[in-house]
């Protein structure tokens, strides 16, 4: 994959509690794509727990998960649904 990091949908930024993770749409190379990042990857970010308050963690470290969330589309392009996991974090 030739680019580095997503284009995050700011819009479509929805805290899912009951999964555990937060979901978004972001494009790449005018692609369209949907995606999950679980709040094991935002804790790991920010240290903190990431319950009550996942939706703003995700976007004080957007420019992290857009880099990791190029790493998950690429592991997986064909997936409905790119869930971005701790097995993506370098």
């Amino acid at each position: 994959m030739a680019e580095d990091r997503l284009d995050i949908d700011m819009r479509t930024i929805e805290d899912n509690s009951d999964s555990r993770q937060v979901e978004f749409e972001a494009e790449v190379s005018d692609e369209r794509y949907q995606f999950a990042v679980q709040y094991d990857v935002l804790e790991a970010l920010s240290t903190v727990s990431p319950e009550g308050d996942a939706a703003a963690l995700f976007r004080e470290h957007i420019d992290e998960i857009a880099h990791i969330g190029a790493t998950a589309l690429a592991r997986d392009p064909d997936q409905e649904i790119i869930v971005i996991s701790e097995n993506d974090l370098d």
